[in-house]
């Protein structure tokens, strides 16, 4: 795995004022600075406002049913980078490595809840067709007892994705080296 982007960025050495406040406390909390924050390095105050909107969102969900959703929604984005990291945190609370294999396979097959693989199916379904959804799709996750909060959320969580995902890839970030053996052991089921 490379650390390069396709544009200009900013090392850990040369960071001064916000971007190395960002920088060190990357550091502090994952012992590395993650190529997504280097992605956002020229700019510095985005990477901070949307680390942000993406905690104040996930705030609103359970760990598991946030993770599920973002999964599901870089499946769709055939973002690399975003499962391994979001393969990482469920991997780390609770769900095996077989079954995430499972997940990338079909998640409808994979074990979960009833209300997991509708959350999963919505949350593709609106980066693959936004424009498609119906009443009938939020009446889906209401009969699932999902409250309209939750449905936001849901949604909330899978746009943020695209925004991050589609930087991510537009720009070059890799996945970090901290993912090299998830991604041994997914490299058959990953986009390229």
């Amino acid at each position: 795995m490379k650390d390069l982007m396709f544009i200009q960025t900013i090392s850990e050495a040369e960071a001064e004022g916000k971007l190395r406040d960002i920088y060190q406390g990357d550091n502090k909390n994952m012992g590395y600075v993650p190529n997504h924050a280097k992605v956002f390095s020229l700019r510095p105050e985005v990477l901070e406002t949307w680390r942000a909107f993406q905690g104040s969102i996930r705030k609103n969900l359970r760990l598991r049913r946030y993770e599920l959703v973002t999964f599901a929604a870089a499946m769709a984005l055939n973002c690399r980078y975003c499962l391994l990291a979001h393969g990482t945190i469920l991997i780390n609370n609770g769900i095996s490595l077989a079954q995430l294999r499972l997940i990338l396979k079909n998640f409808n097959e994979a074990g979960l809840e009833e209300d997991e693989i509708t959350m999963m199916a919505f949350a593709q379904k609106i980066i693959r067709n936004a424009n498609e959804i119906k009443q009938s799709d939020i009446d889906v996750l209401r009969a699932h007892k999902l409250d309209d909060a939750e449905i936001l959320d849901i949604t909330l969580t899978a746009t943020m994705r695209s925004f991050a995902s589609k930087t991510f890839d537009a720009l070059g970030a890799e996945p970090d080296a901290v993912y090299k053996e998830l991604e041994l052991q997914l490299a058959d089921l990953l986009p390229a």
